[in-house]
């Protein structure tokens, strides 16, 4: 099963870091937030990415093409015109990149990439945020319950909006900006259904969150995988350096991996 990582925002809410480079190059340690997220998946054993790009997509197509120079020891021969990777970190991943345009919102990058997802269920998830929802119990949530899109659902503190979840946890409204503390909202970690490409119009204006989620929910095609774990986007400077803290605090719960 593929993962598709949305990565094209202009993430001007950070926009101390993205001037020079796109939101999901920004770093928690010394590795970009997009690296965290897929070394996420791969841990469960998902290393089939499709990364939809926008907003300075070329840093992520150079960081992806010079991932060796990148993460390893080098010795280079100048006489010889010859590199010599030392260590050898590499990762099992295969990662399409794809050019879905400056301006294109969510469900408009999502459609572009169709041909490179193909006609069979994949994974869906945001650039900029991360977590320990184990990926597994969310996947085997969305095979039982024969629904065309699974969404994680996380509930905050504040500040963020809701999915309103019934009967058997299936998802019945969504509401993009909700009021009150006692709710739940889209965490990203989607599972989907080929299905879901009906909803999607061929419309670059077009915003997965909104109509194409909305409906979903109307015709009862979109249930909730609970996740009371951690869960964290990268919103702003201040998360960036909260994320970093934890980070370099050896306590990430996001960590999974050794």
């Amino acid at each position: 099963m593929k993962t598709v990582i949305l990565a094209g925002g202009l993430g001007t809410r950070l926009s101390e870091e993205t001037r020079q480079i796109p939101k999901p190059m920004v770093r928690i340690g010394d590795k970009p937030i997009i690296w965290h997220i897929m070394k996420l998946y791969s841990q469960y054993g998902y290393h089939d990415f499709v990364v939809c790009l926008g907003y300075k997509g070329y840093a992520i197509k150079e960081w992806f093409a010079n991932y060796f120079l990148h993460n390893n020891d080098l010795t280079i021969d100048v006489r010889k015109n010859s590199i010599e990777i030392h260590d050898d970190i590499s990762e099992p991943w295969k990662v399409t990149l794809v050019e879905t345009g400056l301006h294109t919102q969510t469900g408009g990058r999502i459609k572009r990439a169709r041909k490179y997802i193909g006609n069979e269920p994949f994974m869906l998830t945001y650039g900029d945020g991360v977590s320990d929802v184990n990926i597994n119990e969310l996947v085997a949530s969305h095979r039982a319950n024969g629904k065309a899109l699974t969404v994680t659902a996380y509930k905050p503190k504040g500040r963020f909006g809701s999915l309103h979840i019934g009967t058997n946890d299936i998802v019945d409204s969504f509401t993009e900006k909700p009021t009150g503390a006692d709710t739940w909202i889209n965490a990203g970690f989607f599972v989907c259904e080929p299905e879901i490409f009906d909803y999607i119009p061929d419309d670059d204006s077009c915003i997965f969150e909104k109509l194409p989620m909305e409906n979903l929910a109307r015709d009862g095609k979109m249930q909730a995988f609970k996740h009371p774990g951690f869960w964290r986007p990268m919103d702003t400077l201040r998360d960036n350096m909260e994320l970093n803290e934890i980070w370099d605090q050896g306590s990430a719960p996001w960590k999974i991996w050794k």
